[in-house]
């Protein structure tokens, strides 16, 4: 393949609703171009982008793909994101890499849940964006909709570029591009004077002179018009929407010469720098980001980069400030779904791929040499909250386990992994429920993990509402000297998040200073398991006030014992109670949902703080117990059709109602999961 300058890159990402037809509009832009030579099918699993067995099963995007596609003498990357919300954390990575983005939006549905999370993450990444409409061959299919669907939600900036051409029977037959001076076909469909009015006049407030020329009543030019909307676009003050139909080839040229005409180069971009930035030139100092990782099983690790500047030779062995080590690249690669395409170098602005890098993780910055100080701003990955406990299905599973876990992290930083210290589960937090689903397909088929997920134990803490006197008295004789210990002891409960405090209050002797500390120990050995559920027991406070001891029989085995047995003696005399988790929430929702994620906050026992506006969003704050909410990233896109988003952090404990005690003990101690 052909070098290309930095003027003629251009880095896409393409983003959308799942099932928008992402993966088919970037197969189709293949076969534009000539990469390929017959159209794949998502359906069948033949698509160039969608290779792995996962998304073969599952029919949808779970991973970015990046497609090489050369075009009017440019290089586009295009990185085709999955749409579905649990691969959020691809989106993130691919808009990072990108300068422009691609927003599919289906003809027959409009604007979507994950068309306004794309569009949000765009703007997050400060991308200038195209829309797309794709599926107008479909029944119901209206590009004019569709545009009104997009103006609706993001603005009046949201122009229409072309118009849908049909023949007598109704059959799409092409695009008419507004900016065309030529004499309209018949069978356009919409207003087409309106359209290019709306058109001409956006683009024309864009621009001084031109909007000169269109308030004298001069006619505009297609190049004045396409240099201005550049520009427009570029700075984000126009959104063009352009029609396709990616299974009839149908408008795919219109879309590739609109990313090569209208969609800006890499050249010149500033990017942050934890320190400073960095300017896009291929004579400056070399800065690389790796922003994705998978793991191939037939090639090892494949690292995924972004030259921010400089140029990045095979020859190099460049060094990551992070792990503090030197890598070997030999090899460096465009790629075209798994079709691993083989170059000298990568110049700043292009997007690449080095395999087998040792000690290089997603987010980390390679750079000249360990001289250089510069470190790329880490991308920012959503939050998971989505808890999942994952029970090893042999000993060879457990051992294996582990190492398996830290792989998949490595590659995916939306995966969170930690073991829980009060239940003793491994927990894998994720973004939703089907990245659970791939992350354990993958640990059986890649490293030989099999595991069951299921819901995780909720950590309660028990603590007590009232105060209670207990004694014991550990007496055992069998043979020899014998076993003899007794306590009497007072427990109280403490100021919630106090702990354990332990007295002693003996007099006379009776119980011997030597055995004060076993009672201690034994009644510490016992916090662990609360009478109630086998949970740890908390704020409360033991006082030692009496025992007896006996010369020769007594020992530290015999007053820990006799502890431990009081402590659980009085626990069940001082009103037992559960405490559980309390998670404060944060719930981004479009205003037309506020009232029934309110309603459903209810039902989870929640309780609601308040509520914020943010534009065409609100911001609803609640605490809601853990308990309610570890299933809360499904619950909440069913709820808002893929619109809301949530934050959740751990609050406080609370006390347990006393009827939802009842249930949760009778649960627990019939063997459910929680």
């Amino acid at each position: 393949m052909k070098s290309y300058t930095p003027d003629r890159l251009r880095n896409v990402v393409l983003m959308g609703h799942g099932g928008a037809g992402k993966t088919t509009l970037g197969e189709a832009m293949l076969l534009a171009s000539g990469a390929i030579t017959r159209l794949g099918s998502v359906d069948d699993g033949t698509t160039v982008a969608d290779y792995d067995e996962e998304e073969h099963s599952h029919r949808y995007s779970i991973s970015t793909a990046l497609l090489t596609i050369e075009w009017d003498n440019c290089r586009i990357n295009l990185l085709d994101a999955p749409g579905y919300a649990d691969f959020e954390g691809e989106v993130v990575s691919a808009a990072r890499a990108a300068d422009a983005a691609l927003i599919a939006v289906d003809a027959s549905s409009g604007v979507q849940g994950g068309t306004e999370l794309a569009w949000e993450r765009a703007d997050e990444a400060g991308l200038p964006r195209i829309c797309v409409v794709t599926r107008l061959d479909r029944e119901n299919a209206s590009f004019e909709q569709a545009v009104a669907s997009l103006r609706e939600a993001f603005g009046k900036r949201v122009i229409p570029l072309g118009l849908p051409v049909r023949d007598p029977a109704g059959q799409l037959t092409g695009f008419y591009d507004l900016r065309s001076q030529d004499d309209p076909p018949e069978g356009i469909v919409g207003d087409l004077d309106a359209a290019r009015e709306m058109l001409v006049e956006s683009v024309a407030e864009t621009n001084d002179d031109l909007l000169v020329k269109y308030l004298d009543g001069e006619e505009l030019s297609r190049q004045e018009i396409t240099a201005a909307l550049h520009d427009a676009i570029e700075s984000g003050a126009v959104v063009s929407v352009v029609p396709t139909c990616a299974p009839l080839g149908v408008g795919v040229d219109g879309v590739l010469n609109n990313i090569v005409n209208l969609m800006p180069a890499p050249l010149g971009h500033e990017h942050p720098l934890v320190e400073g930035s960095v300017t896009t030139d291929p004579d400056g100092e070399l800065v690389v980001q790796i922003f994705k990782t998978i793991a191939d099983p037939f090639v090892g690790h494949l690292s995924f980069m972004k030259v921010l500047s400089g140029t990045l030779p095979a020859s190099l062995s460049p060094y990551n400030a992070r792990s503090r080590s030197t890598e070997r690249l030999g090899h460096l690669f465009l790629h075209r779904g798994k079709e691993q395409i083989e170059v000298d170098e990568l110049v700043a602005g292009d997007i690449g791929v080095a395999a087998k890098l040792m000690e290089t993780h997603t987010g980390d910055t390679l750079v000249a040499s360990a001289e250089q100080s510069a470190e790329a701003t880490q991308l920012p990955f959503p939050v998971p909250t989505y808890r999942t406990t994952l029970h090893p299905a042999s000993q060879d599973d457990v051992n294996k386990l582990a190492t398996a876990l830290q792989r998949l992290q490595e590659q995916d930083p939306t995966i969170h992994v930690e073991r829980d210290p009060d239940t003793g589960e491994t927990i894998m937090s994720t973004v939703g429920d089907a990245q659970v689903a791939i992350a354990t397909a993958r640990l059986a088929k890649t490293y030989g993990v099999e595991v069951t997920p299921d819901l995780p134990r909720v950590p309660y803490r028990e603590t007590i509402a009232g105060t209670a006197k207990a004694e014991y008295k550990h007496k055992k004789q069998s043979g020899g000297h014998g076993q003899y210990g007794h306590v009497v002891i007072e427990i109280a409960p403490l100021t919630r998040g106090t702990g354990f405090e332990f007295a002693e209050q003996v007099v006379g002797g009776n119980v011997p200073r030597q055995f004060i500390p076993a009672v201690e120990k034994g009644i510490n050995e016992s916090l662990p398991d609360g009478p109630l559920v086998h949970s740890p027991i908390v704020d409360l406070k033991v006082t030692l006030l009496d025992g007896s001891s006996h010369s020769v029989d007594s020992s530290e085995m015999a007053f820990k014992t006799a502890a431990s047995h009081a402590l659980k003696d009085g626990l069940l005399e001082a009103q037992p109670m559960l405490l559980e988790p309390v998670m404060r929430l944060k719930v981004h929702v479009p205003g037309d949902y506020v009232g029934d994620v309110m309603s459903d906050i209810s039902t989870k026992r929640g309780h609601v703080h308040g509520v914020e506006g943010e534009g065409r969003f609100s911001m609803i704050e609640a605490d809601v117990p853990l308990a309610e909410v570890q299933r809360y990233a499904t619950d909440l896109r069913a709820l808002t059709h893929g619109r809301g988003r949530f934050e959740l952090a751990f609050d406080r404990y609370v006390e347990v109602p006393a009827h939802v005690q009842d249930a949760i003990i009778g649960e627990l101690r019939g063997g459910g999961s929680n």
